[in-house]
């Protein structure tokens, strides 16, 4: 299984190059943009993220101390915007609660045990914590979307319908533990997901047709 999770990862390498994941000025920008991304597109988050830059916003303080009606008008471009107005103050007052509004305090903690403390804030669920803790902290805990449980139950290496923590499981238990490495991978399993492994794959010109079951 080992082999066949690091050939994966070359052949999707040599096919994209480096993809230099996740598009961000600040470590700060990485946890809003994760936030943010839930159930819409990036390009969506780009306009939301735009809006905050434009008016000096993306800062823990700033978001803190801004009105939520006036953060959800910001943000509306990204969609669901009472709702992640919500999420983007609760992650912003937990990070206060826990570490004075530093990130720098927050990462310096033991990243598994971070992990878990951060699965308890309300709208913060594993995938957006995992892209908190492997974009912005550079954590080595793999991030897992719809791309990824798609790709590899097409591969054959997981059941349809497998669970988040049991793909997870698959990559962490058999990559070493690399965030750098985290990090490529799934960018190359995100632009693939995109080029060809659609609900209605898109099997003509992919690398990894003769591992597939719809090859």
């Amino acid at each position: 299984m080992k082999e066949t999770i690091l050939r994966i990862f070359d052949l999707l390498l040599e096919r994209n190059g480096p993809l230099h994941w996740w598009p961000a000025e600040t470590p700060f920008e990485v946890c809003v943009g994760a936030i943010l991304t839930q159930n819409t597109s990036w390009r969506n988050v780009e306009k939301a993220i735009v809006n905050l830059k434009r008016e000096g916003l993306l800062t823990a303080e700033a978001l803190r101390d801004l009105p939520g009606e006036r953060l959800a008008a910001l943000i509306r471009p990204a969609g669901f915007f009472n709702v992640k107005s919500v999420r983007l103050k609760a992650f912003i007052t937990w990070l206060y609660d826990r570490y004075g509004g530093s990130l720098e305090r927050m990462f310096g903690c033991d990243w598994r045990e971070l992990r878990a403390d951060m699965l308890k804030v309300k709208g913060i669920g594993r995938e957006t914590c995992d892209s908190i803790l492997l974009y912005a902290g550079h954590k080595p805990t793999f991030v897992v979307d719809a791309y990824t449980g798609r790709l590899c139950a097409h591969l054959g290496l997981i059941r349809e319908n497998a669970g988040y923590e049991e793909v997870r499981s698959l990559f962490m238990e058999n990559l070493p533990g690399d965030a750098g490495l985290f990090n490529d991978y799934h960018a190359l399993i995100v632009q693939h997901g995109k080029d060809h492994c659609r609900r209605k794959p898109r099997c003509g010109g992919c690398v990894l047709h003769f591992l597939c079951r719809h090859g």
